[in-house]
């Protein structure tokens, strides 16, 4: 059960995308998203989603729940029905088994409502659920913390994975964007990649200033690949609009790519994916050393961190006139995703595991 169709990155990456592996272990799976694309859409777009549409999507995750009556187990992404209690989930799993996922610190967004009646009914939703669970499957170590203080009976920690087959195009050097031909890119000129949904592009304001004094000083890009512009006072920026199929072209036309995040809470939830699809493309990467981006880049070695405005400038200054260490980097940085985050690799874990529980 995920909580987004194929548009929804969380329910693509981790749902639908390790489905032929589940398939290749003996799992029949059938999936019930509960919202669809046209949802997300009308999110991103900023425009109103009508009360009689939500509740069109509760009816149909309860048709759906009670339509899977003989499944042996339910898998489901953070929870099966949104701003409800975890009493009355509880009650529609009618006893079944069930497994949750998380890929990000989702209990906070209750937890630290701004509203104290939605804190006092659904603050521990997410525990209650998760002390409940057959497995929690969880994306990082700061969820597996919380997971566990949660009292979670069985824990399964499974980075979200990268179908690094995907990404083999992006390995040709400099090869540009769809949006700029090889004769229109500028000599010198340093192209710094971004990409990621509406929700994570506010964390870009921070390097309004580095990226502005970076562009003072030589020709440089910032390539967003998402769903609107960002539009940083002073920086050049080339807008390419996020598709699935177009994701892995894009990529190929930057030669370094960017995560920045603030240390908060719900940040140190965050399992630091797209610093993985910049590796999977062959790119090197520059990143905030918070919680999982931590793991995921070894300074100097899988990439470079950067921590205040100065560090930004100097790690992307850094990486603009030392070509030989941003290869380093890169080569560096797509061996641990084949290593230890390609989907060749995580999918069949994440099979064991559901069919374990299946099986007990």
């Amino acid at each position: 059960m995920p909580r987004y169709d194929r548009l929804g990155a969380s329910s693509r990456l981790r749902f639908f995308d390790p489905l032929p592996h589940l398939a290749a272990a003996g799992l029949d799976v059938s999936t019930a998203p509960f919202f669809d694309d046209g949802y997300l859409r009308r999110l991103y777009a900023g425009q109103p989603v009508k009360g009689w549409t939500l509740a069109g999507r509760y009816r149909r995750r309860m048709a759906a729940m009670k339509a899977a009556g003989r499944t042996d187990l339910l898998w489901i992404e953070k929870e099966a029905l949104p701003w409800l209690p975890a009493g009355v989930e509880r009650r529609l799993f009618g006893g079944r088994p069930y497994v949750l996922d998380f890929d990000d610190a989702w209990h906070l967004r209750y937890a630290g409502h701004r509203l104290a009646p939605v804190r006092r009914l659904l603050g521990h939703k997410l525990e209650r659920l998760v002390a409940g669970a057959t497995l929690t499957v969880v994306a990082n170590d700061a969820l597996a913390s919380w997971a566990e203080a949660a009292g979670a009976r069985r824990l399964l920690r499974l980075p979200t994975p990268v179908d690094l087959a995907r990404y083999q195009a992006a390995l040709a050097p400099d090869r540009p964007s769809g949006n700029r031909p090889p004769g229109n890119r500028p000599p010198g000129e340093f192209r710094v990649g971004w990409i990621g949904t509406p929700s994570s592009a506010r964390y870009l304001a921070a390097l309004a200033e580095p990226l502005a004094a970076l562009a003072a000083s030589g020709p440089l890009t910032l390539v967003t690949i998402a769903r609107h512009p960002v539009a940083l006072p002073g920086v050049p920026e080339e807008f390419i609009p996020w598709s699935e199929a177009g994701e892995t072209a894009a990529l190929a036309g930057i030669d370094a790519g960017i995560m920045p995040l603030p240390h908060t809470p719900f940040a140190q939830g965050k399992s630091g994916f797209k610093l993985l699809q910049y590796m999977a493309a062959g790119k090197a990467v520059v990143a905030s050393p918070v919680g999982e981006n931590r793991r995921i880049v070894a300074d100097g070695v899988t990439g470079l961190w950067a921590d205040s405005p100065e560090g930004w400038v100097q790690a992307l200054e850094t990486l603009r006139t030392d070509l030989d260490l941003r290869h380093r980097l890169a080569a560096a940085g797509r061996d641990l995703v084949a290593r230890e985050y390609d989907l060749a690799v995580l999918g069949p874990r994440l099979a064991a595991a559901l069919a374990q529980v299946v099986r007990a």
